[in-house]
């Protein structure tokens, strides 16, 4: 489209540009207002995200550290030896004092190559080079080896437990001994971990478990290059159908622990066990030696995350009881950017801080989440679970504060509060975490939970989330209205400065017209007057 050209005074001496601006400033004013009303709904969409902040930082608190066992019913446990024994307890473990001897730990069959590994007649094994490029001569025998092997080997375990027919394929011409290392290690049916011991030339075969009762068999269908490639790692003993190294000669079995729990004697296969709830780990042998176990309630744990709760509760309620209570200043509304250039950056700072006060006062959301939350922590919880000695946050000594300007802000009696929980820590767990199906019957922990969430969903139907488009939220809906509100204002300006400007044109030319023929009468008698 082609640009207008505007005439600016030329024949009237009129500042048409400045009359033109003027006039439209007049026409702006219900532009402006739109903009400002645009403003004032952004600001009012971020104060409600940044509620929702808080009661999601309320709530992810409240799962942390009130929700769950591992959190609230911590053990304190003591070893008097931990060289010896190192002991932990479930959260539900009973508080006990136990003793213990350590008569044996548990240790690993081992199997060892009975002879070294010898190549080409007394050479060194180089433990990356493939195999078919060495003659073993190992036990006074010669092998060699170019196809393809399968060991297969029957596997017991100590806990009873067997597998028959374990396959490990041994390729010569690509395969050396650490290829065939690392695939034994990673074969898990075998349950064992193997080195080769360079100083000794030797083999190293261990149980993954501890205990005794661990076999690794040939099987009876072995192939003779499987047991061949055996007897060239040392284990000279080896045959189809038996154990690649004999008690004495290479096998060394291992043991089960052996203790003493409280005079009574014990074996296990692992040095790591559990007993109601408390895990002990035998470290070290002494049958002379007692030590002395502890279990107890971490007081100070339950203590700090209840305290805590009772900190972030009144932070939380505290900042969103300032923010509905804000003074509205309805005399400071957004500046426009004309205005913000007639002023410093400390008085549009000042200016905002009013316009920006209020916007949520009074929400009804907001102060029927808190009247909610309010009554989650001062109803009774009821239930089987509950012990009536702990069925509100008083019992424990939890109060609010009788100052009604503190909206209420919870109070904690310490001395109270960890009496309590040494008491009966699993009564205090249970009133914030009854799994109740009703109101009455749920633990505080869990109301304020539904709440929180409860509000938060209401707060996004209102003001959406940063992952939400506007036609999903309430605000965003209005938003785009004003947009298109404002786009067709804006359209509708131009308009106006357009006639304007071929108004004021058409004067200025009417004007030079004027002009042209008052010129011309002026000189066409004045002319004749001369003549």
């Amino acid at each position: 489209m082609a640009s207008t050209m505007h005439i600016g005074g030329l024949a009237s001496g009129m500042d048409i540009d400045q009359i033109v601006s003027d006039l439209m400033k007049a026409e702006r004013m219900p532009l402006d207002k739109l903009y400002q009303k645009k403003q004032i709904l952004e600001w009012q969409r971020d104060d409600y995200r940044s509620m929702n902040t808080l009661l999601q930082d309320l709530d992810n608190y409240i799962f942390d550290n009130l929700t769950l066992q591992s959190s609230m019913l911590k053990k304190k446990v003591t070893s008097s030896d931990e060289s010896a024994v190192t002991v932990t307890a479930i959260s539900t473990a009973p508080n006990v004092t136990n003793q213990i001897k350590v008569n044996q730990i548990a240790t690993v069959t081992t199997w060892v190559s009975k002879d070294q590994i010898i190549i080409n007649g007394g050479g060194k094994l180089d433990q990356d080079a493939n195999l078919n490029t060495f003659t073993f001569t190992t036990g006074g025998g010669s092998y060699s080896f170019s196809g393809l092997i399968t060991l297969k080997l029957d596997v017991d375990l100590p806990d009873g437990t067997s597998k028959s027919g374990v396959t490990v394929t041994v390729d010569p011409s690509q395969d050396s001994l650490n290829d065939v290392i690392t695939k034994i290690n990673q074969t898990t049916d075998l349950n064992v971990s193997v080195f080769y011991d360079a100083a000794q030339q030797k083999m190293v075969f261990s149980s993954n478990k501890t205990g005794s009762g661990a076999h690794i068999k040939l099987a009876s269908d072995a192939s003779a290059d499987a047991v061949n490639f055996f007897k060239a790692l040392g284990f000279t003993d080896a045959s189809s159908g038996n154990e690649i190294a004999q008690d004495g000669a290479g096998r060394t079995d291992g043991q089960d622990a052996k203790f003493t729990l409280n005079g009574y004697d014990m074996t296990t296969k692992e040095n790591t066990f559990t007993i109601n709830g408390i895990t002990y780990t035998l470290k070290k042998a002494d049958p002379t030696a007692t030590i002395n176990i502890t279990t107890s309630t971490d007081v100070d744990a339950m203590f700090n995350a209840i305290k805590g709760f009772v900190d972030k509760y009144n932070e939380i309620i505290g900042k969103i009881n300032a923010k509905i209570s804000e003074e509205r200043y309805r005399d400071y509304p957004p500046l426009t950017d004309e205005q913000k250039q007639a002023m410093t950056d400390k008085q549009i700072e000042l200016w905002e801080e009013k316009a920006k006060s209020g916007l949520l006062r009074s929400d009804p959301i907001l102060s029927g989440g808190l009247s909610q939350m309010r009554l989650d922590v001062y109803s009774k919880v009821s239930g089987d679970n509950i012990n009536s000695n702990y069925d509100t946050l008083s019992e424990i000594g939890i109060t609010t504060s009788s100052n009604y300007l503190e909206n209420g802000k919870l109070i904690v009696d310490e001395t109270k509060l960890r009496e309590a929980i040494e008491k009966d820590p699993n009564a205090v767990f249970q009133l914030f975490n009854a799994n109740g199906t009703d109101f009455d019957t749920k633990g505080i922990a869990k109301r304020l939970r539904d709440t929180i969430k409860d509000t938060i969903g209401k707060i996004e139907q209102k003001a959406g989330n940063t992952l939400w488009t506007n036609q999903q939220f309430a605000i965003g809906r209005d938003l785009n209205d004003i947009n298109d509100q404002i786009k067709r204002f804006e359209d509708h300006l131009k308009e106006v400065e357009d006639r304007y400007w071929r108004q004021f044109t058409a004067m200025e030319e009417a004007i030079q017209r004027a002009n042209q023929q008052s010129m011309y009468l002026m000189n066409a008698f004045g002319g004749g007057m001369q003549g």
